[in-house]
């Protein structure tokens, strides 16, 4: 009952189920209250707060629709009626897939040296490639839209999904005035590769220390291949004692570092995809555009955000909005490397995880500190945790057991918590 006055006193909405667990209407706190103290309903989900009926209603049903605004690393959502704002969230995504994959690669490949000979083999999984195939980054992406599309039908009963699709021309971002057959004519033409360009365009000059003759060039990643790419503006051409120097933290390279287009290809890749199977999975599905979104939330005087984006989207606009939104986070479920990383001495290789449960509680369980609600980030097996909020900010680097309420177990892999908006 605590739970519930504390929604009365910011008006949040609870979600209802009927005893066919289809939802229905949203309604106040205080009719969920009624229904609760009266013994014909029993909560589902704490947040967003959800209730289920004992007995069978079909309820009355309005049309809803649901916008939503695709992105790589933040997704906006908002579901309206004609009147009224049911649902906001924001939904931040994994961007962590790619070093996972390169850390694991490494892993693999110094197993099979250290363990025993074995052939090196980098091809041996391009016929596992079909036709369609997506890079397991983006495919997670795709998979995260999904997945809280379908949490969203299991709340509101949905009647149309909007769905704002965005591509970006990567080279005219790059060129503004770039037209026709320019576009066939990218800045490399005529050389072999990105590193013979990368030294034509330095002069085959060392851009380390000042007065540097060393004639012996290497092309340098100013930020890691990982991240940065392979894209000639994230080379810089270094002999081979600047570069040491530089990874030895000696030499400061006054240079801005330029991050690529990453987010920008995603979105290209992921928004077709995305509408196709969203196409299969549910009927009424819309296409709208970004400059259709830009127009409505200029003439509704709305700040850009991903959320307003999608209230824009939901093509309700002259709701009332919420005073309130949900601060999603997608978080990995398991930790599947084994042992750590580095070996200790006498060839021993320590343990990497901890226990599944320690002390009751779970990794990323949602608990209460002194009055303070958090999630668990990290645990030892001597029973404290690290307790932080979605945001990142620290709540306690190793509070005790004995101190924490745990108040919704994690059941997938969304984090989940109230913003209130002043």
């Amino acid at each position: 009952m605590a739970t519930l006055l504390h929604l009365e006193v910011y008006f949040l909405l609870v979600y209802i189920l009927n005893k066919n667990n289809e939802p229905l209407m949203p309604c106040s706190s205080r009719k969920a209250r009624l229904l609760l103290k009266e013994d014909k309903a029993l909560v589902v989900k704490r947040t967003p707060f959800t209730i289920k009926l004992k007995f069978g209603s079909s309820g009355y049903k309005q049309l809803i629709n649901l916008g939503i605004d695709i992105g790589s690393k933040t997704v906006g959502l908002s579901t309206s009626t004609k009147k009224k704002e049911l649902y906001a969230a924001e939904l931040h995504l994994r961007n962590d897939i790619v070093n996972l994959l390169s850390t694991r690669r490494q892993y693999r490949r110094t197993r099979r040296n250290r363990l025993r000979y074995r052939k090196t083999r980098f091809l041996n999984r391009v016929k596992s490639k079909h036709k369609g195939w997506i890079a397991p980054s983006i495919e997670n992406k795709i998979y995260s839209h999904i997945k809280m599309i379908d949490m969203i039908h299991k709340i509101l009963p949905v009647s149309k999904i909007i769905v704002e699709t965005a591509k970006f021309d990567i080279q005219k971002i790059k060129n503004p005035e770039i037209s026709g057959i320019e576009y066939q004519q990218g800045e490399q033409l005529g050389f072999y590769n990105v590193r013979e360009y990368v030294l034509w365009r330095d002069g085959y000059k060392c851009r380390g220390r000042k007065g540097c003759k060393n004639k012996k060039i290497r092309a340098h990643h100013i930020i890691s291949r990982k991240f940065g790419g392979d894209r000639p503006e994230n080379f810089l051409s270094l002999c081979k004692e600047c570069h040491d120097l530089y990874h030895e933290e000696k030499l400061n390279l006054d240079i801005k570092k330029k991050y690529g287009f990453r987010d920008a290809a995603h979105v290209n890749i992921m928004r077709l995809e995305l509408i196709k199977r969203l196409k299969e999975k549910y009927s009424n599905i819309e296409e709208t555009y970004g400059y259709i979104t830009k127009f409505n939330r200029i003439e509704r005087g709305l700040e850009k955000s991903h959320i307003n984006d999608a209230r824009c989207i939901s093509n309700n606009l002259r709701v009332k909005k919420l005073n309130y939104y949900f601060h999603i986070k997608n978080v990995r479920c398991h930790n599947r490397q084994i042992h750590k990383a580095k070996i200790l001495k006498g060839g021993k290789k320590k343990l990497n995880q901890a226990s599944y449960i320690v002390r009751g509680f779970r990794l990323f369980d949602k608990v209460r500190y002194n009055g303070i609600e958090c999630f668990i980030f990290g645990r030892r097996q001597s029973g404290y945790f690290d307790l932080r909020k979605l945001d990142g900010e620290s709540v306690h680097k190793s509070a005790s057991f004995k101190k924490l309420i745990l108040l919704e177990s994690i059941k997938n892999s969304f984090l989940i918590e109230t913003i209130i908006e002043e």
